[in-house]
C-alpha cells in the first residue's frame, strides 16, 4: 500500500424523517469534507449538495434537523457526479486514510455508489483505507459513544461552525483527531477516568499518585476474581466466567498501549498477564467446545498468570 500523504475526514447528510424511514432509502443529500495534508498541515473543504433519485421535497422534520431547504437540492447535481468531483478534489485514493465519525457515512457512501453504478473496485479501495474514528474513540478513550461536540469538550475544545453542516462536522472530527494524536496524556487521563475510576468524583490529573492508584484497584479487583475463580465449571457456567474476564480485560488493557508514557511497567506487565489469563481461557473453552465437552477443569497452566497476580497484592 501507497505511503499515506492526507487524510479525509467525511460526513454525509441523509433523507430523514420523524416518521421513520429504512436507512437504505435515506439518500445522501448533502457531503461535507476536509482534507489534511500530513507534511503541510494544510486543510482544504469541500461541500456538496446532492439531489437524490426520489425527491419529493424534504420533511420539516429534516429542514429543522439539517437546515437543507428544497431549493437547495432542486438545481443540485446527483450522487455520481457529487463523487466525481468528490474523487477529483480527493486527488488519489492511494495516498488517502478515510475517516467519519460512525460507519453510517461509509454504509451510506457503499448503499448510494451501488444505487447509481458506481465502479465496486473504487469503492472497495475506498473501504481498504478507512477508519470508524469514533469506534476508535470509543475503545480508546471513553468507552461508551461520545457526540463530536461531547468528544471535543474531553480536550477543552468547542465545536466550531454550523452543527449538521457535514463540512463542519468533518472538520470538528478531524479536529478531535489531531488532539487525540497531540494530547496523548490529557487521552490518557480521560481514559482512566471513564473506564477504570468511573466512581472518583474529581477529574485526575498528571500530579495524582496515578500508578498506585491503578495498581491498588487492579490487585483488589483480581484478588475478589481468584476468590470466586473454580476448578471445575460446566460449559455454560465458563462461559459467564469468560464474560467477565473480557470485562477485566476491556477495563485495563488500554494502559498497555501507554501513548502518555505515564504508565509503570510493573502495572503494564500486570496487565499484559491478566490478557495472557484471558487467552487461556478462551483456547480451553474453544478447544472443550470443539469436543463437545460438558464441563471444563481448569489447570494449573491456565491459572498462572492470574494467580501470580494476585500474589502481588499488597
Amino acid at each position: 500500500m501507497a505511503e499515506v500523504k492526507q487524510f479525509v475526514f467525511f460526513d454525509f447528510e441523509m433523507l430523514c424523517s420523524d416518521k421513520g424511514m429504512s436507512f437504505s432509502s435515506m439518500e445522501s443529500i448533502r457531503l461535507g469534507a476536509v482534507k489534511y495534508q500530513i507534511e503541510t498541515e494544510t486543510i482544504d473543504y469541500f461541500d456538496c449538495y446532492i439531489k437524490p433519485i426520489h425527491f419529493k421535497g424534504l420533511s420539516s422534520f429534516c429542514k429543522k434537523l439539517t437546515g437543507i431547504v428544497d431549493e437547495d437540492l432542486k438545481e443540485a447535481q446527483d450522487f455520481k457526479e457529487v463523487f466525481e468531483q468528490f474523487l477529483d478534489w480527493i486527488g488519489g485514493i492511494k495516498k488517502t486514510r478515510f475517516f467519519s465519525w460512525s460507519k453510517s457515512d461509509l454504509s451510506r457512501l457503499k448503499l448510494d455508489a451501488e444505487l447509481h453504478q458506481i465502479s465496486g473496485n473504487t469503492i472497495k479501495k475506498i473501504e481498504k483505507r478507512y477508519v470508524d474514528f469514533q469506534e476508535i474513540f470509543t475503545k480508546r478513550v471513553t468507552k461508551t459513544q461520545y457526540s463530536v461536540e461531547n468528544a471535543l469538550l474531553l480536550y477543552g475544545l468547542e465545536f466550531i461552525g454550523a452543527k449538521h453542516n457535514p463540512m463542519f462536522d468533518a472538520y470538528n472530527t478531524l479536529r478531535i483527531y489531531l488532539a487525540f494524536l497531540s494530547k496523548p496524556i490529557q487521552t490518557d487521563l480521560v481514559m482512566l477516568r471513564q473506564f477504570v475510576f468511573i466512581e472518583l468524583d474529581h477529574e485526575l490529573t498528571p500530579s495524582d499518585d496515578l500508578n498506585s492508584m491503578l495498581n491498588t484497584i487492579l490487585l483488589n479487583e483480581l484478588s475478589v476474581f481468584m476468590y470466586n475463580l473454580s476448578d471445575i465449571y460446566t460449559m455454560k457456567d465458563f462461559s459467564k466466567v469468560l464474560r467477565a474476564t473480557r470485562k477485566l480485560v476491556e477495563k485495563y488493557e488500554n494502559v498497555i498501549c501507554n501513548r502518555s508514557g505515564m504508565f509503570s511497567k510493573r502495572n503494564i506487565n500486570l496487565i499484559r498477564r491478566l490478557v495472557a489469563f484471558y487467552h487461556e481461557l478462551l483456547l480451553a473453552y474453544q478447544e472443550h467446545s470443539n469436543h463437545s465437552s460438558k464441563i471444563i477443569i481448569l489447570s494449573e497452566h491456565i491459572k498462572q498468570p492470574i494467580e501470580y497476580l494476585s500474589l502481588k497484592r499488597g
